[in-house]
């Protein structure tokens, strides 16, 4: 089984993941840009019991906006680790603390909210997919 071991900025806490993620893609909603200060986030889901912290669990703060998303990170340098979304029954380990995790995306959700179109042929949906509470809508690109 596969696993993909990553860090915060600083090192001091390290996320391994196991197997191969529910999906993949960008997110494109004020919450997301936001959190992450880019004009969208690469996100890799795993079910909660793929996603492990291996080292620093004692530094790992939470910051809870909403009960959707539980963002989790750093507290010595700030780095951005996952959000775990618990009406999902999913965990966002951000793309770019995965190095050896070949990103492959499948979709774009929220698009709707875009401040930075992208033309790459993936499907974009409006909000979320139907089966996970969205609406399922696509828009063209």
């Amino acid at each position: 089984m596969m696993k993909h071991t990553g860090s915060c900025f600083c090192g001091a806490v390290e996320v391994q993941v196991t197997g191969a993620p529910e999906g993949m893609g960008y997110c494109h909603c004020h919450s997301c840009r936001s959190w992450s200060g880019g004009p969208v986030n690469a996100f890799t889901l795993w079910k909660p019991e793929a996603v492990r912290i291996t080292a620093g669990a004692q530094h790992v703060a939470t910051f809870e906006k909403t009960p959707m998303s539980q963002r989790k990170y750093c507290a010595e340098c700030g780095g951005h680790l996952m959000t775990n979304h618990p009406t999902l029954g999913l965990v966002d380990v951000f793309a770019a603390i995965l190095p050896t995790l070949p990103f492959t995306p499948g979709v774009h959700v929220n698009y709707a909210e875009t401040v930075l179109p992208m033309r790459d042929g993936l499907p974009k949906l409006k909000d979320f997919p139907a089966e996970l509470g969205g609406s399922g809508e696509m828009i063209a690109e």
